[in-house]
């Protein structure tokens, strides 16, 4: 005798070795003995062979119309021997009884199970349904592998197309286009911005970092909402004064302006001029609300997003040729370069002329600003505001420190197309610490300690940075600045580009002309505003330290650099010469750090940002090396 049972999901059959009458020794067909309760025999069969009835019911399974079946059931629940003799008309062989259990169990749309070997047939409205989803799941794996295909063959799918950025940057792997990409990545080996980018769904690497960054930081873009135009302050007193700025040729938001006016006593009376956006549009309007999402201006190579709307920065920028909102602050200085009196001013101020560093660094620089340079236009003023910032600068202690360390300065003609894409990037390079950094620097610093030390003696709240055993922080506090060397230091100065100086420019303007301040002390909202802009001020700067990595690479890779020269700056990590790119070499052998070494430059990858380079040859040890060309020379890491 021979039985037919089922163990663990699957249909199994045997041969009886031992009847014990509750419980069967079988043998199943791999030679496999089992005890088996006879409650779970499903048939007892004398022929045909286990394995041959297995095989025989299989088949027949196939050609069974399972629809069929379900019609000519009935609704009541049934044992699968009974539907078998019904549905042959006969007493049916084993072969037929275990044709229709396997058939019936490999439906369960259609027939539900009630026990071992005992079924009842689907609802009808449920068996529309169940059919209905089988159907919509067989579309969506058709559409799948539609898209899938496509993207195999290096063409972006339309609905792919409409789903971008989500796809590269946050995925929903419940989505069928996601499902197709991970196949389509699987069986090409590449990864998802890869084979994105090969099938033009970007337009180039640069567009891979760069929307990434919108798409975190500007989900909605990069545009401005609607808001009500700022309007410019009417009434202010007109300063008698002839202003200038100083700022690079790119500068669009101009900050700050400078005066030199002589006094009747001796000495002269120095103006420091900052733009004025906060009189044009108040806390809680439209433009506030722009500015407290943005919280800063993002700089990159190539670009910026702007933290105000170019309307507003046009309105109070503090171009050339016309009067301009400001806050000032005056110093009166003896011939001595003494300060004798200060003084804090809201008024219009003349701008006549916006210095650019391009222009005026081959003429006022370390070797003229006191030697028989050439002369020119601003040549007095700039000479004594540097004389001024260098007296500051040894106020606060901190005279020196920068002057050997370079800065590079980034510039993309997007003109220019190159194989890797739009823009042609430059890296030029700057002395730091030069005359005109340090005027500017000093003079910044001094404006931002003055206003602060107002803001506290007037018991008015105001956002500062502090530093303390090496650690700089935001504070709603007058604390000091132990890098600085001052005992309180509120940024005041870039109201144009970040949102604590447009904070405090409100604050202090509340101050000069005896109104209510925006944020009143122990403000919840201020706080919010400081730890909103210390998270989003650094995830700004670093988007702009990756985006200078990755115009480094563009920059190897138009100049088909092989063979570079780098400084060691620890361990197998080294800074190219030419330009600011840090990475590893880890065929490098141990050297001392400030070591010249030559690389060969074997590849670069723009959507990783990452340079693989080997180690050639060593040029220099420090020892050997030109003071200028020390380690120090390029700032730190």
């Amino acid at each position: 005798m021979f039985v037919l049972y089922e163990e663990d999901g699957a249909f199994k059959a045997g041969t009886i070795l031992a009847d014990n009458q509750a419980t069967l020794q079988v043998e199943n067909t791999h030679g496999k003995r089992v005890k088996l309760k006879r409650a779970n025999v499903l048939l007892e069969f004398r022929e045909p062979g286990p394995a041959d009835l297995l095989s025989r019911a299989e088949a027949g399974a196939e050609e069974l119309d399972v629809e069929f079946l379900w019609e000519v059931c009935g609704d009541d629940e049934f044992a699968f021997a009974d539907f078998a003799a019904e549905y042959q008309g006969h007493p049916p062989s084993a072969v037929e009884a275990a044709t229709l259990l396997l058939r019936l169990h490999s439906a369960p749309i259609w027939f539900h199970r009630k026990g071992k070997g005992r079924f009842r047939k689907a609802p009808a409205e449920i068996l529309q349904a169940a059919l209905a989803g089988l159907e919509k799941k067989r579309q969506q794996a058709a559409l799948i592998e539609h898209m899938r295909a496509e993207l195999v063959e290096g063409r972006l799918p339309p609905e792919l197309a409409a789903l971008l950025p989500q796809a590269l940057y946050r995925p929903d792997r419940n989505r069928n286009e996601i499902k197709a990409l991970e196949a389509a990545c699987v069986d090409t080996g590449l990864s998802a911005a890869r084979l994105l980018l090969k099938c033009g769904a970007l337009g180039s690497s640069y567009d891979f970092h760069y929307n990434r960054f919108l798409f975190e930081h500007f989900p909605e873009g990069a545009d401005f909402p609607a808001f009500a135009a700022a309007a410019l302050p009417a009434g202010l007193p007109r300063a008698d004064v002839a202003a200038f700025s100083i700022d690079d040729a790119s500068t669009t938001e101009i900050d700050d302006a400078f005066s030199v006016v002589p006094r009747a006593e001796g000495g002269w009376r120095i103006g420091i001029h900052i733009a004025a956006p906060a009189l044009g549009f108040k806390r809680g309007t439209e433009l506030d609300a722009i500015a407290r999402r943005r919280l800063s201006t993002v700089y990159m190579p190539g670009g910026k997003i702007t933290m105000l709307p170019d309307e507003v920065v046009q309105s109070f920028t503090l171009s050339e040729g016309r009067d301009c909102p400001a806050v000032s602050l005056y110093l009166d200085i003896t011939p001595g370069l003494a300060i004798v009196g200060e003084e804090s001013r809201v008024e219009m101020v003349p701008i006549v002329a916006n210095l650019r560093h391009h222009d005026i660094e081959p003429l006022f620089n370390d070797d003229t600003v006191h030697g028989d340079g050439p002369d020119f236009p601003w040549k007095r003023e700039l000479t004594l505001l540097w004389d001024l910032a260098t007296v500051l600068e040894a106020g606060r202690g901190k005279a020196g420190g920068n002057e050997d360390r370079i800065d590079f300065g980034f510039s993309v003609d997007w003109n220019q197309a190159t194989t890797d894409g739009p823009g042609f990037v430059s890296i030029g390079r700057r002395q730091r610490g030069s005359p005109m950094d340090k005027l500017v620097a000093e003079l910044m610093i001094h404006a931002n300690v003055t206003w602060g030390r107002l803001l506290d003696e007037a018991g008015v709240p105001g956002l500062y940075r502090a530093q303390g055993g090496g650690k700089v922080r935001m504070t709603t506090v007058a604390a000091p600045h132990e890098g600085l060397g001052v005992e309180c230091y509120a940024w005041s100065s870039s109201p144009l580009r970040r949102y604590v100086d447009l904070v405090n420019q409100w604050q202090i303007i509340a101050v000069l002309q005896g109104t209510e301040p925006a944020f009143a002390p122990k403000s919840a909202d201020l706080m919010a505003a400081l730890r909103d802009f210390e998270l989003t001020y650094a995830e700004y700067a670093e988007f702009q330290r990756g985006m200078e990595r990755y115009w480094c690479l563009r920059w190897l890779r138009q100049h088909g650099r092989g063979e570079v020269d780098a400084t060691v700056l620890r361990e197998n990590v080294v800074r190219l010469n030419e330009i600011p790119l840090v990475f590893r070499v880890p065929s490098m052998p141990l050297q001392i750090p400030g070591s010249q070494v030559r690389l060969m430059v074997e590849g670069t990858d723009l959507l990783d940002v990452e340079v693989e380079a080997r180690f050639l040859r060593t040029l220099a040890e420090p020892e050997q090396q030109d003071e200028n060309r020390t380690a120090d020379a390029f700032g730190p890491l």
